[in-house]
């Protein structure tokens, strides 16, 4: 067992309701319940309401990723949830879901971090990670640069943003350029069409006294505001295209040029590129170009493997297990701010036997 764990995960850290199942580093199941399109009429994701979505889709969906991978829950070797970060409601709708299996069933529990997830997720695709790995990891709420010696228990910041994410930079684009929410997937399809040199951008802390890996896209948010406002006040037609390519390649420049500076000066020769930003088809692309050119490896989960899904928790889980490391206790709480650090919330005894939810009374159990 110990070297191919059967694992389910559950993700609800933001607006998808994730579900996965693997077997060691093989994906068995993969069911998602996304409320984004309920957010969408709001511009942006509603913690209350996603929320509510969590909870109707909740056992549906366990239910249908237990079905597609054609195993029983009692087949289970332990059930891993995302603890943090991300939006307290949304997480403690996962854990508390986890939690209910996990006694149910008599199986450990594990709360892992949604950050080390994203990095995990490469090895259904790409097979065991590297040690150590670089991880860029870019999504609407983190655009982080970590180095992970050890995906179950060393996962180092090495930079992130100071600012925006570079998911909220794109949806807030979108936003002014009248394109809808979210806004990756229709800034990146648009700027193909567009020209990436048309206008200068700003490229955030790319000074040589800025710090070396972190992040910011505010001040490029700013200017392309305002860019686009003086050509609707001098009645102007606004350049869409070329505004959303040239928007573009100011945020995958900056990122993947600090990404392949991280990895020559820590003498690393892998680059894991995750998170929902990942998906961007300019990144993909100027990230594989620069890698080739510093002779550094790039592994990119798919698309669908890049954003919030439940296989990436369940690879982690199972990861935990495989590795032996200490299962959570069933008091576990969600943490919104979980820093990336802390790879999992382990229990208070490390010698976790497969009896120990016995130990537990059903009062605490919903402290």
């Amino acid at each position: 067992m110990a070297d191919e764990p059967l694992v389910l995960g559950i993700e609800t850290s933001c607006d998808e309701t994730g579900v996965g199942i693997v077997r060691g580093t093989t994906l068995l199941a993969d069911a998602i319940a996304s409320s984004v399109d309920t957010h969408a009429r709001f511009g942006g994701v509603v913690p209350e309401i996603a929320s509510r979505a969590h909870l109707e889709s909740m056992v549906p969906t366990i239910e249908r990723a237990l079905k597609e991978a054609g195993i029983s829950a009692r087949d289970l070797d332990g059930i891993a949830v995302t603890a943090g970060p991300g939006l307290a409601g949304a997480l403690l709708v996962g854990v508390s879901a986890a939690k209910a299996y996990a006694y149910a069933l008599n199986k450990p529990l594990y709360g892992v971090n949604h950050l080390a997830s994203h990095i995990c997720v490469d090895q259904l695709e790409h097979g065991p990670l590297p040690e150590p790995t670089m991880a860029l990891l870019v999504s609407g709420g983190h655009s982080s640069l970590l180095l992970a010696p050890d995906i179950t228990n060393d996962v180092r910041p090495m930079g992130a943003t100071i600012d925006d994410a570079a998911g909220e930079a794109f949806d807030k684009i979108a936003r002014v350029l009248n394109l809808g929410f979210p806004g990756g997937p229709v800034i990146d399809r648009l700027a193909k069409e567009g020209d990436p040199k048309a206008i200068a951008f700003p490229r955030g802390l790319s000074g040589s006294r800025d710090p070396a890996y972190d992040f910011s896209f505010s001040g490029l948010k700013t200017s392309v505001a305002r860019w686009v406002e003086a050509k609707r006040a001098a009645g102007e037609e606004v350049p869409v295209r070329d505004v959303a390519a040239s928007f573009q390649e100011a945020v995958v420049d900056v990122l993947t040029r600090k990404a392949v500076r991280a990895c020559k000066d820590e003498g690393v020769d892998h680059l894991m590129i995750g998170g929902g930003v990942a998906a961007n088809s300019r990144l993909r692309a100027l990230a594989q170009e620069r890698c080739e050119r510093a002779g550094i490896r790039l592994r990119v989960p798919r698309p669908g493997l890049c954003t919030d899904n439940g296989a990436m928790v369940a690879a982690l889980g199972a990861e935990m297990v495989a590795r032996n490391r200490s299962a959570s206790d069933l008091d576990l709480s969600a943490d919104s701010s979980l820093p990336v650090t802390d790879t999992h919330v382990p229990g208070s005894a490390h010698h976790h036997d497969h009896d120990h939810v016995h130990e537990v009374s059903k009062d605490n159990l919903y402290s």
